[in-house]
């Protein structure tokens, strides 16, 4: 499948002057009969969010790594081609720490929060526009590609609502915690359903053109499938929660406090897990365990990190 990929400055919206920097890897369809391409419904979108800023080191596996069109490369080739893959980096850095502050409430000056609130739903609000933002911003940066011919539009090839991937790298953790706070709120608040309410939604989502990205906090939420925490400092039904680490978080014996942060989050998940017959998966996965802790292998997880 053929692939659009480039590095996007993308606002927040359009009256605001905060901009995120967002690595894309997009699918495309081509036509034979129009020779052109466009963007194409993926069967899935992997959204990356980037942690704290690493500079300086002389380190090329690090550098290599904290590249964003690198990392979702790395994306697509661990969930495969039919995958859109966006990798989000904190549009604020206090010195090396990003700061997600329109993801997140209440940080403190090194981006870590003292709290979650579902209240607003800002992450997923965040994310919904974001996404849109960048998707036409590529649309438009295809149009303008004089070497190939694009379609400004989407091919219509497939009426498939994509599924989610969400991962936090690092300090990008915090951007989970708080989409699993909002969709947490989301579940508990759901209204029942009555038919009368599922054909009319059927019938709305066969006249729909072709969704690439979740259009409302509503729809991404519902639309989360995995969980992957990447060796991150801060850490419903039908989801896997995968945790990532290494000995650099994990084994640190100077920072005992992620380990015991990574282990009650998993009791946390085990025990809704046990309550809810099994439908939410928990997993850990544990990598460079026979190397002593480092900077490097902290960057290397994007890279070897298993999502099977």
């Amino acid at each position: 499948m053929d692939r659009w990929s480039g590095i996007l400055r993308i606002p927040l919206n359009p009256n605001t002057n905060t901009f995120y920097r967002i690595g894309a890897s997009l699918c495309l369809s081509s036509s034979s009969k129009t020779k052109t391409k466009a963007l194409a419904v993926p069967s899935a979108n992997a959204i990356f969010f980037n942690g704290d800023r690493v500079e300086g080191t002389g380190n090329p596996v690090i550098e290599k790594l904290s590249d964003l069109q690198n990392i979702a490369d790395i994306l697509v080739s661990k969930f495969g081609a039919s995958v859109n893959a966006w990798v989000i980096d904190a549009c604020v850095h206090n010195g090396p720490f990003a700061i997600y502050n329109d993801f997140v409430p209440n940080l403190n000056s090194r981006g870590e929060p003292k709290s979650y609130s579902p209240i607003g739903f800002p992450a997923s609000t965040a994310t919904v526009s974001l996404l849109s933002n960048c998707l036409q911003e590529a649309k438009n940066v295809t149009s303008r590609n004089p070497r190939e011919s694009y379609s400004t539009g989407t091919s219509a090839s497939s009426f498939y609502k994509p599924k989610t991937f969400i991962l936090g790298f690092s300090k990008g953790g915090t951007v989970l915690n708080q989409l699993v706070t909002e969709l947490g709120h989301l579940e508990a608040n759901k209204s029942p359903v009555n038919a009368a309410s599922i054909e009319e939604w059927a019938m709305s989502s066969i006249q729909e053109e072709p969704q690439i990205i979740p259009r409302t906090k509503e729809s991404l939420l519902n639309s989360i499938n995995e969980i992957h925490y990447v060796d991150v400092g801060l850490n419903t039904a039908g989801i896997r929660f995968v945790l990532h680490g290494t000995p650099r978080q994990w084994s640190d014996s100077w920072r005992v406090w992620i380990r015991n942060e990574k282990d009650k989050l998993v009791h946390l998940l085990e025990s809704e897990s046990q309550k809810n017959g099994g439908k939410l998966q928990v997993c850990e996965r544990f990598y460079f365990a026979d190397k002593p802790p480092d900077m490097q292998m902290h960057f290397e997880i994007i890279e070897s990190m298993d999502v099977s």
